[in-house]
C-alpha cells in the first residue's frame, strides 16, 4: 500500500474528478458515505454526536457526514466554525446550505471560544476542522478550540482524514487534536507511522473512496506499507527432490560470556526460517551450552574462551549474521574488521556488531554494499547521530542507506526497511509484546536464513520483517502481550509462513 503526501492525494482527487468524471461535490459525498458506513458500524446510535466543521473541504466532509448520520438515526449537533457569511470552499458552502434548508440537523455557528457548547459525558466528537490541508501550526481561535475539545472528559474523538493540527508530511508543534480514531481516505499518511503522533492519531483506519486505480498505480512515492498480497508471490517453493544443501548454509557469529542465549535464539530462528544448515561460531565458553540447547546447529569454537576474536573459513556459507550477544571487546572489533574485509556473501549486522561500528567509525566504511543493518532507535542514533524527530530520522535513514549502499532495518512499531535506492517499506505486523529481550536476535536469524536460501536482499528484508512480526501476532493467541518471549516467536515462524501463504 503506497503512502502519498497530502499534495499527491489532492492531485489524485483532481485526476479522478477530471477523468472518471465526477464532480468534486459527488466525490465528497462518496467519501462521506464511506466514513458514515464505518462510523455506524463502530458506534451505537444512542450516543450523541457533535461535529466540529471548518470552512474548507474537510469541514464539507463533516457537514455531509452529519446529514448522513442523522439519516442513520444518530442524534447529531453540528458546529460550523465562523458565521453564515464566512468564506468557505464551494462544496462546504453547498453542504452548509443543504443543512440550513433541511433543518433536520441541529446547526450552530461557532466563531468565539466562549460559545463552546456543553458536551455530555459519553458523547462522540467528530473532528472535521482541517484534515490534511493544514500547512502551519494552529493558533488563535482554532488552537483554543482544539485544546478545548482535548480537555473533554469521557468523550471519544474521531478525526476525519487527519487530526486537526497534525500535518501529514512534516513534524509540527502547537495544539493538535487527540483523536481516538482517525479515518483516512484512500491511502494512509506518513505521520500515522511515527511514535510521537500515536497520542494524536489513535487507531487509524483507511478506506478507498474510489480514486482512479491507474493513478494510484502510477503514483511515484518512496514510501509504502508491506502487504501480504505483495509478499506471497516472493516465497520460494520446495521441490520433491530438494535436500538440505538446496536451502543454504548460514554462519552466525555471536555469543560471549553471559550472552550465549542471544546466539542460540538467532540460530534457532535461522533454521526455523527454512535454512538447510546452521553453524554458530562462538567462544569456547559457549560450546557445551550450544550443543546441549540446540542440537540441530553445528558449532565452531573461537580460539578465545569468552569473546569472538577470529573468523572461520567462510567458503561453506551462503550468508553470515553477526552481532547477537557478541560483546564490544576490542578483540571482537578486530574480528569484525577481519570479517568485513573477507566476506563475499550477504551479511547481516545486528546488536553489538552495530555498536562496534559506532565506536569504530572507520569500520562503517568497510561494510560491504548490499549488507543488512538492523538497528533499534538507540543503535541507529549511536551509528548516525541524533535526530530531532521521526521525519528527520527518516531522512537520515534514507540518506545513510543510499550513501552506504546497504539495507537498514530500523526496528520498532512499523519497522522501516530503507533500501539503497531510497525506497522505504514499513511493516504492519507485530505488537508491543515483542519488546522483550531476544526479539531482535530472532529477526537476525530469520534474515540470515532467508539470505542463505538465495532470496534477493530486498525480498529477504521484506519477508523476514513481516514474518517476524506475524509470528509475534500469532503467538498472542491464548496469551497476553506481557508474557510474550522471544522463544514464542521462533515456535510460531511456521504458522506465520502458513498464514502468509494462505488465500
Amino acid at each position: 500500500m503506497k503512502i502519498a503526501s497530502a499534495e499527491q492525494v489532492r492531485e489524485l482527487d483532481k485526476e479522478t474528478i477530471l477523468k472518471e468524471p465526477i464532480s468534486s461535490y459527488d466525490l465528497m459525498e462518496r467519501a462521506s458515505a464511506k466514513f458514515t458506513d464505518w462510523f455506524s458500524k463502530t458506534f451505537h446510535e444512542d450516543r450523541p454526536v457533535f461535529v466540529f466543521c471548518g470552512t474548507g473541504n474537510n469541514g464539507g466532509d463533516g457537514l455531509a457526514v452529519a446529514r448522513m448520520l442523522q439519516q442513520s438515526f444518530f442524534t447529531v449537533s453540528v458546529f460550523a466554525c465562523g458565521n453564515a457569511s464566512s468564506n468557505r470552499s464551494e462544496d462546504n458552502q453547498k453542504n452548509l446550505d443543504f443543512l440550513l434548508k433541511d433543518k433536520l440537523v441541529k446547526l450552530s455557528f461557532l466563531d468565539n471560544i466562549s460559545s463552546f457548547p456543553e458536551i455530555p459525558d459519553g458523547a462522540i466528537i467528530i473532528d472535521a476542522l482541517f484534515g490534511s490541508g493544514l500547512n502551519r501550526p494552529l493558533e488563535g481561535f482554532y488552537g483554543d478550540l482544539v485544546e478545548k475539545i482535548n480537555h473533554l472528559q469521557n468523550c471519544e474523538k474521531v478525526a476525519i482524514d487527519m487530526p486537526s493540527g497534525l500535518m501529514a508530511d512534516q513534524y509540527c508543534e502547537g495544539p493538535i487534536l487527540r483523536a481516538d480514531y482517525t479515518f483516512s481516505f484512500e491511502l494512509p499518511k506518513l505521520a500515522f507511522l511515527f511514535p510521537e503522533n500515536q497520542g494524536f492519531v489513535g487507531k487509524w483506519i483507511v478506506r478507498s473512496i474510489g480514486l482512479l486505480p491507474n493513478a494510484i498505480k502510477n503514483l511515484e512515492t518512496p514510501y509504502s506499507i508491506l502487504e501480504k498480497e505483495d509478499l506471497k508471490p516472493l516465497l520460494k517453493r520446495r521441490l520433491d527432490f530438494d535436500h538440505k544443501g538446496s536451502f543454504g548454509h548460514s554462519l552466525l557469529i555471536g555469543g560471549s560470556y553471559g550472552k550465549v542465549g542471544a546466539v542460540i535464539l538467532s540460530s534457532r530462528a535461522c533454521l526455523r526460517s527454512g535454512c538447510g544448515l546452521v553453524t554458530a561460531h562462538v567462544p569456547k565458553c559457549a560450546y557445551e551450552i550450544m550443543q546441549i540447547s540446540f542440537p540441530e546447529a553445528m558449532v565452531q569454537v573461537d580460539r578465545h574462551k569468552f569473546v569472538f576474536s577470529e573468523i572461520p573459513n567462510l567458503k561453506p556459507y551462503k550468508a553470515v549474521g553477526i552481532g547477537c550477544g557478541l560483546g564490544t571487546n576490542q578483540l571482537s572489533a578486530d574480528g569484525l574488521e577481519e570479517l568485513l574485509d573477507a566476506v563475499e556473501v550477504p551479511l547481516v549486522l545486528d546488536a553489538d556488531a552495530l555498536n562496534l561500528l559506532a565506536s569504530n567509525p572507520g569500520l562503517l566504511a568497510k561494510v560491504p554494499g548490499g549488507s543488512v543493518l538492523t538497528p533499534h532507535p538507540g543503535e541507529f542514533e549511536r551509528l548516525f547521530g541524533k535526530t530531532t524527530d521521526s521525519f528527520d530520522r527518516l531522512k537520515v535513514l534514507r540518506q545513510k542507506a543510499a550513501d552506504l549502499k546497504v539495507y537498514i532495518i530500523l526496528k520498532g512499531k512499523f519497522t522501516a526497511i530503507a533500501c539503497p535506492d531510497g525506497t522505504v517499506f514499513f511493516n504492519p505486523t507485530g505488537n508491543p509484546g515483542m519488546a522483550t529481550g531476544g526479539s531482535g536476535d530472532v529477526l537476525t536469524g530469520i534474515l540470515t536464513g532467508l539470505l542463505a536460501q538465495g532470496y534477493r536482499t530486498e525480498d529477504a528484508c521484506k519477508i523476514g520483517v513481516y514474518l517476524h512480526g506475524l509470528s509475534g501476532d500469532i503467538a498472542l493467541d491464548g496469551t497476553e502481550q506481557e508474557s510474550l518471549l522471544a522463544t514464542d516467536l521462533i515456535e510460531n515462524i511456521g504458522k506465520a509462513y502458513k498464514s502468509l501463504r494462505a488465500n
